[in-house]
């Protein structure tokens, strides 16, 4: 009789880990899912938002210079000042 009941109780217990055996290798899919996930979104980040800043210091000179807009500190406000007879 205590035979029997062991068999069961052993049966019971291996339905029970092969159902959780199912359920982990699903979560593990999800969160390997989920690492890609953030993985693409920290790529696309990088690339749209902190590679331009940090090109935009680079590139503004030139535009400005093309604009004839002068960055440099030769011109300032006392040179403006003087060429109004101020």
């Amino acid at each position: 009789m205590y035979t029997i009941y062991m068999n069961e109780q052993l049966d019971r217990i291996e339905l029970q880990l092969a159902e959780l055996t199912g359920k982990v290798d699903e979560v593990q899919k999800s969160s390997n899912r989920m690492r890609l996930y953030a993985k693409w979104t920290a790529i696309i980040t990088v690339a749209l938002i902190v590679i331009p800043l940090l090109i935009l210091p680079l590139v503004l000179p030139a535009f400005f210079a093309a604009e004839g807009v002068s960055t440099g500190s030769s011109t300032g406000a006392g040179d403006s000042l003087s060429s109004l007879g101020l």
